[in-house]
């Protein structure tokens, strides 16, 4: 039997199973009972009209009237006197957990229905039934009600949700759209920024997935060196129609290992997702390759007492070329897992990514700069974007180029967009400076007219008064220097705007702009830098 927790067992009830539990429990405490039962959640649930368990007995024949009785004296013959709250019994708990597994694998419903917990108790009489009721229960065909149970339920309460909620699930899309993300759909959107000085590696997985058989490449590469920016890369070129004509018009979509895991923990569960993903890539009009991003992940995932990890899930279908993957994982990981399960290692071909120089982190950010100009409104200098692959290269250890050059640039930019509407740090820290000598000013003069204070102490007020006023005349210098740097900001603003509505109005006005911010702006902009790095600022 499965191993779940109660507290989610009881969230994937049918919210007309739930109110039947809470009656239940609330039934067995106002009996005094030690434990909630089966027989008090049955005769809540036949308090249901028109709900499964209602429409099933009536289909079979079997009296609510003496099956009601029947349970009755069930629980009229247990122990009572009970001063505490009861417990839910291990029989129910169980009863429960094998109706979520009925649910989920013979009726493929989302939630345990009371029909469902129905059909587990008449597949179960000795087990979960008591004799009396078990008996009335005989004449309910466990096997005729899991046939039919959609024709059966057809008219109750409960199936007129479910049916509503399994149309908005339609309407929410298919496993694909489930468990993936679809990166040829964000290529077209324009949701994938560009991607440069990949082209080899492109080209390596271009040239594996064209093969006949072990056509699943697997871009290996120390964590920030791009791999999930190469197979984006490689969308774009699929939408773009850079690509091989057998490659022309496929689908490339991102498996979340993730949501395939998140609320699988019953047995069968996760199997269930990754094979419903597999058949409809195999089934799919349009030719779809899977990404598997974390492709360590693979090895043991979803693997339960008596359940079977992804990566032996896979492994038939990657075997006959029936679906075409590109995974990505970590030199480590695909040492630690990879290299030791060969049968898995040789069906992927390995494709290498390593750091690129900083010359070359250089060139990536540069194509990336429109991205975050638009994004943070602000400039971004090319003298800033090779400081910010340099410098990372230089002093920033245990991450790789290009990633924390980006984050460099992009925090720079942050700062920067912050700067041009929030008070600088040195500014906020003399308010906060000030305000705290006003304070201690304050109580000293407090203390001097109560005439109870320290001599001592009161000897410092001149000097904290000529403090206060050597912190005023700092900050009237520091915010009359911010408001001119504001307004030369401004004016910077102002006429780069005007010189990009030039350069797009006329090619002349182009050629004119190639030189503007060499002989102009580039001085005032250093200046600006200057100013705004001095000590005092930092």
């Amino acid at each position: 039997m499965i191993n779940i927790n109660l507290s989610s067992l009881i969230q994937r009830l049918h919210p007309l199973a739930k109110t039947a539990l809470e009656d239940a429990a609330a039934l067995a405490v106002a009996e005094k009972a030690t434990e909630v039962q089966i027989e008090h959640y049955l005769l809540s649930l036949l308090e249901r009209p028109n709900s499964d368990f209602d429409v099933l007995l009536s289909h079979f024949d079997c009296s609510e009237n003496l099956l009601r009785q029947s349970v009755r004296s069930c629980l009229d013959s247990d122990a009572r006197g009970n001063g505490s709250k009861p417990v839910f019994s291990a029989l129910l708990i169980e009863w429960l957990q094998e109706s979520w597994l009925v649910s989920s694998l013979d009726l493929s419903e989302p939630q345990i229905r009371s029909g469902a917990l129905l059909l587990t108790l008449v597949s179960n009489p000795l087990r979960y039934g008591q004799h009396g009721y078990a008996e009335l229960l005989s004449s309910v065909s466990p096997d005729s009600l899991k046939r039919n149970f959609t024709d059966l339920t057809s008219h109750s309460i409960e199936a007129q949700v479910a049916s509503s909620e399994k149309t908005e699930a339609r309407e929410a899309g298919s496993a694909l759209s489930q468990f993936t993300t679809d990166f040829t759909g964000k290529a077209r959107n324009g949701e994938i920024d560009p991607v440069f000085c990949r082209d080899h590696e492109i080209r390596q997985i271009v040239d594996i997935l064209a093969r006949r058989r072990k056509n699943n490449p697997i871009a290996v590469g120390e964590p920030g060196v791009g791999k999930t920016a190469v197979v984006e890369g490689l969308a774009l070129k699929i939408v773009q129609g850079e690509v091989p004509d057998n490659l022309k018009g496929v689908e490339l979509y991102g498996l979340d290992m993730g949501l395939l895991q998140a609320g699988a923990s019953v047995k069968g569960e996760f199997e269930k997702r990754l094979n419903a993903v597999l058949e409809e890539v195999k089934s799919s009009p349009t030719p779809i390759i899977l990404f598997i991003d974390e492709a360590h992940t693979l090895v043991g995932g979803g693997n339960q007492a008596g359940g079977s990890d992804a990566a032996n899930l896979l492994k038939p279908a990657l075997a006959r070329g029936e679906v075409k993957t590109i995974a990505a994982t970590t030199w480590s990981e695909y040492k630690k897992y990879f290299e030791k399960d060969p049968a898995l290692a040789r069906r992927f071909q390995l494709v290498k990514l390593d750091e690129p120089s900083p010359e070359q982190a250089a060139l990536i950010i540069r194509g990336l700069r429109p991205a975050y100009e638009k994004s943070h409104n602000v400039y971004v200098r090319d003298d800033a974007i090779t400081a910010a692959a340099a410098l990372s290269a230089r002093y920033i250890s245990g991450r790789q180029l290009p990633d924390k050059a980006i984050d460099v640039l992009d925090t720079a930019c942050a700062r920067v967009n912050i700067s041009l509407n929030a008070v600088p740090a040195p500014i906020e820290t003399l308010r906060q400076t000030l305000a705290a000598q006003q304070r201690e000013l304050d109580a000293l003069e407090r203390d001097a007219l109560q005439q109870t204070g320290d001599k001592h102490s009161l000897a410092t007020i001149p000097d904290l008064k000529q403090s206060m006023e050597v912190t005023k005349e700092d900050l009237k210098v520091l915010d009359t220097q911010w408001q001119k740097e504001c307004n030369h900001i401004e004016e910077m603003i102002a006429l780069r705007t005007r010189l990009h509505e030039l350069i797009e109005g006329t090619d002349e006005s182009q050629e004119k702009a190639q030189a503007t911010p060499e002989n102009d702006n580039t001085d005032e902009s250093s200046a600006l830098t200057r100013r705004w790095t001095r000590s005092k600022f930092v």
